[in-house]
């Protein structure tokens, strides 16, 4: 499978340096023991980095940054573009720099570039099955604490679309808030008045009565939560013909095999936690090139 570079926006480095610098740390402790006791500071070598099973790549400017982070003179290449279908066996970058600094930040570099790539090669697997369909897959706050900035980029490489990134980020009524403030209609017209304009206000529906309550207290979005197909085609249908300005979106057990299905249902967005906390790792190894006896 040929997967063309998707477009994803990767958070600034005033963000990403704190939270490398801490995973860093975590792994160095008091010193690299293995590495200072063997080295000489400052001797060079190269590396490659070789792709050990078949997926999208994800992750190499954070890897980058992190041997940076131990070195400004590191020099990370990659032979693959960030989002490029790899097969097994693909050099997909190169290093050059101090030993110290390859050596110290491999496991950092290659733990992140892992989870990302395993990440964006899940979600691909996601969008293919509604490439063809106007339906986009939107990804959910169900994130590593600490990862979410990357785990959400590496969606983006994948071909999805950012939900929310936080709290902050909008306004989500779901089924408990809607039971604290007694109803749908109170939920949406206390928070109304007091959220900033512009914050959107998504309401979470189980029913085709909860659809009509949002519709009629003029909810932006609403989402059909854990639908049958049937109903949430009636609820599209309901919607579209009240107010076409409002987005659909689909959620609950959201899999691979049912994806299509609702899909074709009309909804402008299905989001999904399964790309995130159902993938798996890809495989990568670094090996060293020169600088070894």
């Amino acid at each position: 499978m040929m997967m063309k570079p998707q477009l994803a926006v990767l958070p600034p480095f005033l963000v990403l340096d704190q939270l490398l610098q801490t995973w860093l740390l975590e792994d160095i402790g008091r010193g690299d023991r293995t590495t200072q006791s063997l080295l000489s500071s400052g001797r060079p070598g190269q590396a490659q980095w070789v792709v050990k099973e078949a997926g999208i790549i994800a992750g190499l400017p954070i890897a980058s940054r992190v041997f940076q982070l131990l070195d400004g003179q590191v020099v990370f290449t990659p032979v693959m573009e960030e989002g490029q279908w790899c097969d097994r066996g693909q050099e997909v970058a190169q290093i050059a720099g101090s030993l110290e600094a390859l050596l110290t930040g491999e496991r950092v570099a290659l733990n992140l570039a892992m989870r990302l790539s395993g990440i964006a090669t899940m979600t691909s697997r996601y969008v293919e099955k509604i490439a063809d369909l106007p339906t986009q897959l939107v990804d959910t706050r169900k994130t590593t604490p600490g990862l979410r900035i990357l785990e959400k980029y590496a969606t983006q490489v994948g071909g999805a679309v950012n939900h929310r990134m936080g709290l902050d980020d909008g306004v989500m009524i779901k089924d408990n808030h809607i039971a604290a403030a007694g109803g749908i209609r109170e939920a949406i017209a206390q928070i109304r008045s007091r959220i900033p304009y512009p914050l959107t206000i998504e309401v979470e529906t189980e029913s085709l009565e909860q659809v009509a309550e949002a519709l009629e207290h003029g909810a932006d979005i609403i989402m059909l939560d854990n639908m049958p197909l049937e109903m949430m085609r009636a609820a599209v249908k309901k919607i579209r013909s009240t107010n076409d300005r409002i987005k659909i979106e689909a959620s609950g057990n959201i899999t691979l095999e049912t994806i299509r299905s609702v899909a074709e249902t009309g909804v402008d967005y299905i989001s999904s936690s399964a790309p995130i906390t159902r993938s798996t790792w890809l495989d990568l190894s670094m090996r060293m090139v020169q600088g070894v006896n």
